[in-house]
C-alpha cells in the first residue's frame, strides 16, 4: 500500500462529527429484538477444547444467539478459577473463532477471555464453526449486503444480537465478575464491541479497534477498498433502492449507536487505513457518550493499526478501569 493520507486531516478528523439521522423506533428495534431473542431461551453450554495448553484452562463454548440458533466461541482462563474479569473478543471480516488456544493474550494477562465465532464467516483467514441458518434475498458476495433491504432481515441484525446475548451468557459464569465485563475486537469485530457496548447494559468497557461498520453513508461513497465496496456494488445494480438500503445501515451504524455507550472507551484508529476511513472511527468517536474516553492514533499504519503495541496499551488501559 503506498504511503499516503486517504481522508480528512487530524485537526478535521478531530472535529468531524456528521450529523447522521437516527431511524424511527431505533430503541424499540432493538429491544424488540433482543427480547425475542432471550425468549427463544436455550444455555451456554462448556466442554474442554483439549490441545496442547496447560496454563490456562480452554473450553469449547456454545450458545443461543439470534432467534436460538447455536453460536460457537471459546473460553480461555486463568486455571485458578476464582472469578475474575472478563474479555470478550469479536472478530475482523472473513474470520472465525479460530483454533483452541490460538489467541492466549488475555488469558495470560489474568482475564477470561471470551472469543465469538462470527456466524456464517470463518474461511477466509481464520476458521469458523457457526453456520448463518437464515437466508438472503439477492446480494453481493460477501456478508454486507445480504438482506439489506430491511432492518429485520439485514445480516448484521442477527450478528449484533449473537452478540448481545454472548455478554448475557458470560455474565452468568461462575468463573466471572458480571461487573468487569469489557468488549474488544478489530475492525469488523471492533463495529461489533461498539454494538455490544451501545445495546447491552452489562458491558462496563469497550476497545474496538479501527472499528469498522460506522458512518455507513460516508464509508460506501468513499472507501477505495472493500469490504464497504460490496454495498456501492449492491446500489450500482439496485438503483432504485438507496433509500431503503440507507434506512436500513441507520440500525446499524456503529457512529449512530456509539450515543448510547457511556462505559469507559478506548478506540484507535490508522490514518493511511483504506479499508476502514478514519473519518468514519472518529465518527464513533466523536459521538460516543462515555465521559471516559480517548483515542489511540496511529500516523502511518493502515488497517493493521497498532497490532500487538495497542494491545499492550488496552491491557494498561483496562487495568487502570477494572
Amino acid at each position: 500500500m503506498a504511503l499516503q493520507y486517504t481522508d480528512l486531516t487530524l485537526e478535521e478528523l478531530r472535529a468531524y462529527a456528521p450529523e447522521l439521522p437516527e431511524p424511527d423506533g431505533l430503541d424499540e428495534f432493538w429491544d424488540a429484538t433482543l427480547s425475542a431473542a432471550r425468549q427463544a431461551g436455550g444455555e451456554a453450554e462448556l466442554t474442554p477444547a483439549g490441545g496442547p495448553i496447560r496454563t490456562v484452562i480452554v473450553e469449547d463454548l456454545t450458545f443461543p444467539g439470534f432467534a436460538g440458533d447455536p453460536v460457537r466461541g471459546w473460553v480461555l482462563r486463568p486455571a485458578d478459577g476464582r472469578p475474575a474479569p472478563a474479555v470478550v473478543e469479536f472478530i475482523g471480516y472473513g474470520g472465525g473463532r479460530g483454533i483452541p488456544g490460538e489467541r492466549l493474550g488475555w488469558s495470560a494477562a489474568g482475564y477470561v477471555h471470551v472469543i465469538m465465532d462470527t456466524r456464517g464467516q470463518g474461511s477466509s483467514w481464520s476458521l469458523g464453526a457457526t453456520a448463518d441458518p437464515h437466508g438472503s434475498g439477492p446480494a453481493v458476495p460477501g456478508f454486507m449486503t445480504r438482506g439489506i433491504l430491511d432492518p429485520a432481515t439485514y445480516y448484521y441484525r442477527r450478528v449484533y444480537t449473537d452478540a448481545v446475548r454472548l455478554i448475557d451468557a458470560v455474565a452468568e459464569m461462575p468463573f466471572v465478575d458480571a461487573a468487569r465485563i469489557a468488549v474488544t475486537g478489530g475492525s469488523q469485530g471492533g463495529g461489533i464491541a461498539l454494538a455490544a457496548a451501545a445495546l447491552s447494559d452489562q458491558v462496563a468497557a469497550a476497545m474496538p479497534d479501527v472499528p469498522f461498520l460506522c458512518d455507513f453513508p460516508r464509508a460506501i461513497r468513499r472507501s477505495p477498498e472493500a469490504p464497504f465496496t460490496e454495498i456501492a456494488r449492491f446500489l450500482s445494480s439496485h438503483r432504485d433502492e438507496v433509500d431503503a438500503v440507507h434506512r436500513t445501515l441507520s440500525y446499524f451504524d456503529g457512529a449512530v449507536l456509539a450515543r448510547r455507550i457511556t462505559a469507559p472507551a478506548y478506540l484507535s484508529v490508522a490514518l493511511m487505513d483504506e479499508i476502514v476511513l478514519p473519518s468514519t472511527v472518529f465518527a464513533a468517536y466523536n459521538a460516543l457518550g462515555s465521559a471516559d474516553r480517548s483515542i489511540e492514533v496511529y500516523e502511518f499504519n493502515g488497517h493493521e493499526g497498532g497490532s500487538i503495541r495497542q494491545w499492550v496499551r488496552q491491557t494498561e488501559w483496562l487495568a487502570e478501569r477494572f
